[in-house]
């Protein structure tokens, strides 16, 4: 089973100028993903929750941080 990965939201931490957002595939393993698959290109990435927006940072510290 692979996730699919790619936002389109606008002013959310997407690139400017970027009007179609690449989209990926990443391993999973049953409900496991990789952090470092979902770090590997940038250290923030953009989660659509319904109708909230929510972003989960990679630290300095190697740490996550998930903010709405």
């Amino acid at each position: 089973m692979a996730a699919t990965s790619g936002d389109s939201i606008e002013g959310a931490g997407g690139r400017a100028g970027n009007t179609s957002p690449a989209a990926r595939s990443l391993p999973m393993t049953g409900n496991r993903i990789d952090s470092r698959e979902l770090f590997q290109t940038e250290r923030e990435i953009i989660i659509a929750h319904g109708e909230e927006i929510y972003r989960l940072r990679l630290t300095s510290q190697n740490k996550l941080i998930l903010t709405k």
